[in-house]
């Protein structure tokens, strides 16, 4: 198929086709982008079989394309709603700790200085992840980017000071369940 064939088959397909897959991915933009690869994609197979019916060729292109696309948009809204899901959780639990938390009883003497020594006995990388996340409120994924691991490298960190704060402070139960709960 020469280019003027094609410019013609542009021409008479073009703007239908934006309007059926605008229909499904309501974005002109996507579809104009989802159309033009269709007809490229088109161009390539009538350059290489000059006997295809075009139209219902190119309907099944631009239905394939249209198809990827949504379930493309629906995996990524999926994961939208996943991690709005635990941001929310995460804030519950951290509002529901303060509110039930007795300043007095937490951080008593007694209790803050176990926390000292038990956080000092930590290995270095894990007490500093463990107090800019506590302590200084730094989300995970900002620490993580400071030392170069992952997320969940910081949530392993995270765990191991906890696993060995729960054992130092097995004797304060009330305190025990706060960290339980932040973690």
């Amino acid at each position: 198929m020469d280019n003027a064939s094609f410019n013609s088959v542009y021409t008479a397909y073009y703007r239908k086709s934006v309007v059926f897959v605008k229909s499904y991915v309501h974005d002109e933009v996507v579809a104009e982008d989802i159309v033009t690869e269709s007809l490229v994609k088109l161009w390539n197979l009538l350059k290489q079989d000059t006997e295809i019916k075009i139209a219902p060729l190119l309907f099944t292109i631009l239905k394939n394309n249209a198809l990827d696309h949504i379930k493309h948009e629906k995996a990524a809204m999926s994961t939208h709603e996943n991690i709005s899901h635990l941001l929310t959780r995460e804030l519950e639990i951290r509002l529901s700790t303060l509110k039930a938390s007795d300043p007095e009883e937490i951080f008593s003497t007694e209790v803050a200085q176990i926390i000292h020594r038990t956080l000092a006995a930590l290995p270095d990388k894990t007490r500093q992840i463990f107090e800019m996340s506590r302590f200084e409120g730094k989300p995970y994924r900002e620490i993580a980017e400071m030392y170069g691991i992952t997320v969940k490298g910081v949530d392993y960190h995270i765990i191991q000071a906890l696993n060995v704060l729960r054992v130092s402070l097995k004797d304060y139960l009330p305190t025990l369940f706060l960290w339980t709960i932040l973690r």
